[in-house]
């Protein structure tokens, strides 16, 4: 009765710990989440730069598949190279060392339910009088978190100390030191977490449940186990880069492992001389965890680079999708995603200029240096009905991953960005049906008798390839005031082309150069064509302009048609 009692309790403490740990992460993220992704998305410059941020920012959430998920959102989207990534995911493995030296430093050296229980106590009172949208809240379950986390370890050993009264270690069965380490493996795989495998063991080393070796065993597997997070989630159809990083994880910390295993005894050397011979065997654990992982960092960081070749070799990028970005970056990042979901929409606005040049007969190589994606994925010419369908498809995409956006809780400057891109992208496909709708009208007065127009037709090409070109202009510039004053005067210029066709239509009309039956088709279609490119700029303005400078843009198209409306008036 005794033991099954002891058994539940150390299965009640693993619980209440692992837990606290989740606890602990999520409330952390709550209260300064976007600062870690800053942090990882800004300080991963350098592959040195990038082990320190995943080092630190592991310590603190005391989670590596927290941080997995920011670097398979950057990646995704494009922010963050596959080999920064890899680097990340190193300094994540000395980042989660951490929790083993909280552990040993003060979860086996002071009396702790002394501390838990007021902790929880005042987490549970924080919790219960705070809003639930509050920073308090998030703090009263940091509280609560931690509190669990040393009241979870404060049963493990209270169980396992009863467990060994009596007990003789040398009445346990001789095992190779392979079966603790598959045994670390297997627990750290069942529970997700090696955190809490780490304590477990530290618990049983404390209790004299298991000698200092066998330990050391079962802290190399809970290394080893932990990839099997990162691996399950790369597992998702099509998503290359989570394979990627997750096949590199895997690598890192099977060769670490294994060399770590093979010298144990020259580890414990080592420990003996950084801790004297009689130093404390818990302590020796946590060091060891911290010693094996720094030791990996160094021999795996001249290798990054051929590391992450060799995997991209491995899983070449076949894409089976349209998105370019969306598709490897979850929307729990905002940031990330909202990186990802401008750069779709440019990709977007892109296919749509492809098809309005063909729909021109323009050769698009004069625009673009490069094939695009649709086709260069099937590495082959789409047919124009194909193209107008993908992009389509593209665009639901778009909004798909816009209204899953719109689902999480985002800052106000988030929304505001999400929206804007969301107007981007049905601004590009208004301006495709317009040039859809018109292409019947177009082809017509190329293949008209009529001599002008044929070089109305050929204005059109003119005025087109004009926009495109500037267009390209204005994104390669570095400053957001350049493309600003640059957007600005291409939209000056795209109305005084608009006013001087109109002008120049009526004068046809009064030369008798064009029948009557023509005169509302041109002027039609070039209400149309105008209005494509207006809204084409207007989606640039959206994706490339700050805040601020596209309420400039937009106050002075307003304060423009106003002054306009008043000399109507007037005349």
């Amino acid at each position: 009765m005794t033991t099954n009692f002891e058994f539940w309790k150390l299965l009640a403490g693993l619980s209440i710990f692992i837990y606290g740990m989740f606890m602990l992460e999520d409330s952390i993220k709550a209260l300064s989440g976007r600062v870690f992704r800053k942090l990882i998305s800004h300080y991963t410059r350098s592959k040195l730069r990038a082990v320190g941020s995943g080092a630190f920012v592991t310590a603190v959430l005391q989670s590596s598949s927290a941080v997995s998920l920011m670097i398979l959102a950057f990646v995704g989207a494009g922010v963050m190279n596959m080999e920064n990534a890899i680097a990340v995911m190193m300094g994540a493995n000395i980042g989660t060392t951490f929790t083993a030296w909280i552990v040993a430093l003060i979860g086996f050296k002071i009396k702790i339910e002394s501390f838990a229980l007021p902790i929880i106590a005042l987490g549970g009172i924080l919790l219960i009088t705070s809003d639930h949208d509050s920073k308090f809240f998030s703090f009263s379950r940091l509280l609560i978190g931690l509190g669990f986390l040393f009241l979870g370890l404060d049963y493990m050993k209270g169980s396992a100390e009863s467990l060994t009264s009596g007990f003789d270690l040398q009445s346990l069965p001789v095992h190779s030191l392979w079966i603790y380490l598959l045994v670390g493996i297997v627990l750290t795989a069942i529970m997700q977490a090696s955190a809490a495998t780490i304590a477990l063991v530290m618990t049983a080393l404390h209790s004299g449940l298991i000698d200092f070796q066998m330990a050391l065993a079962m802290v190399v597997g809970a290394n080893i186990g932990t990839t099997v997070t990162v691996l399950l989630g790369s597992m998702g159809k099509g998503v290359r880069t989570k394979k990627i990083v997750g096949i590199s994880h895997l690598t890192f910390n099977c060769i670490t492992g294994l060399i770590a295993f093979i010298s144990l005894d020259l580890f414990d050397w080592l420990l003996r001389i950084l801790l004297g011979n009689g130093y404390n065997s818990v302590t020796g654990l946590a060091l060891f965890h911290t010693l094996f992982n720094l030791l990996g960092v160094i021999i795996f960081f001249p290798f990054i680079n051929l590391l992450a070749r060799t995997l991209i070799r491995i899983y070449p990028h076949k894409k089976t999708v349209l998105t370019l970005y969306l598709d490897r970056t979850p929307v729990e990042v905002a940031d990330a995603a909202t990186e990802a979901l401008a750069k779709e929409t440019y990709h977007l606005l892109e296919e749509c200029q492809l098809y309005n040049l063909r729909s021109l007969r323009l050769d698009e190589k004069l625009i673009f240096d490069h094939d695009l994606p649709f086709e260069k994925n099937i590495g082959g010419k789409l047919k124009l009905k194909d193209l107008y369908d993908n992009i389509k498809l593209l665009h639901g995409e778009i909004f798909s991953f816009y209204t899953s956006l719109q689902s999480h809780k985002l800052e106000e400057s988030e929304a505001k960005t999400l929206e804007r891109l969301s107007f981007a992208s049905r601004n590009i496909m208004n301006a495709l049906k317009n040039f859809k709708g018109i292409q019947g009208d177009l082809e017509e007065f190329d293949s008209s008798e009529n001599f002008y127009l044929n070089t109305q037709y050929n204005t059109f090409r003119k005025r087109l390839m004009e926009l495109y070109h500037d267009l390209n202009r204005i994104r390669s510039l570095s400053g957001s005031k350049d493309q600003y004053r640059e957007l600005v005067k291409t939209f000056l210029h795209l109305e005084e082309t608009d006013k001087r066709f109109v002008s120049d239509t009526m004068k046809a009309v009064a030369d008798n150069k064009i029948q009557d039956i023509d005169i509302a088709s041109l002027l039609l279609a070039n209400r149309l064509f105008n209005q494509a490119c207006r809204l084409q700029l207007f989606s640039v303005k959206d994706i490339m302009l700050t805040p601020e400078q596209i309420s400039d843009f937009d106050h002075a198209l307003d304060m423009k048609e106003l002054l306009e409306e008043e000399k109507k008036t007037e005349k």
